[in-house]
């Protein structure tokens, strides 16, 4: 009985903690008419002075869905890209983003909701990751933002990868809060599993 509560208690927990990969940007004929296609940007900056060579990246996004439980993650590779993701319509949550510094790497939690709409088109606004110098407590900020300006350059780079898209109903639905500060903590390589090391908190 012990035993068979043991492998249903393992079960679960590898269930729940693998993630969907979404494609930062799915091809053209990838597109389902069934899921809303949310989009935005995500910016990384480092807002104070470092030694290191290399420029703060966002490596990966993973979000969850608050009805389903599911997370899906999304895999960015750069300091300023826009993202284009398919979902269910309801609430998500953006619940942890990796950093990358050439070798290092950076872990932080968020707990920010949005709310994905029925419309075909949902603008999440610019994702703004600013980044604290290398140092013990090292913290970083997430600031989400949406001006018409950056809202008409996202549109304008969607149509031209999307041309179907072009003309669909949208609503803009910003992380709240659209603000929100955390703890980076070092990470060794994350790997695919469950389960992710922490090696020293900065």
């Amino acid at each position: 009985m012990f035993r068979t509560f043991r492998l249903l208690t393992l079960s679960v927990l590898l269930v729940t903690g693998c993630a969907t990969e979404l494609p930062v940007a799915p091809d053209q004929d990838q597109l389902l008419p069934h899921k809303t296609v949310a989009f935005g940007r995500t910016i990384a900056v480092l807002t104070g002075e470092t030694s290191r060579s290399y420029h703060p990246r966002v490596r990966f996004l993973e979000i969850m869905s608050r009805r389903t439980l599911e997370r899906f993650n999304i895999e960015i590779e750069s300091d300023d890209k826009m993202f284009v993701l398919q979902l269910q319509p309801g609430e998500y949550i953006l619940t942890r983003v990796q950093i990358g510094e050439g070798p290092f790497m950076s872990m932080a939690d968020y707990d920010s909701s949005f709310e994905v709409g029925k419309e075909p088109l949902t603008y999440l606004g610019t994702w703004r990751f600013g980044i604290d110098s290398p140092r013990y407590g090292r913290m970083m900020v997430l600031s989400a933002v949406s001006d018409q300006q950056e809202e008409t350059r996202a549109q304008h780079a969607l149509f031209k990868q999307y041309p179907t898209l072009d003309g669909q109903r949208m609503i803009s639905a910003l992380p709240n809060p659209t603000e929100a500060q955390t703890r980076l903590y070092e990470v060794m390589p994350y790997p695919r599993y469950p389960t992710y090391f922490r090696r020293q908190w900065w």
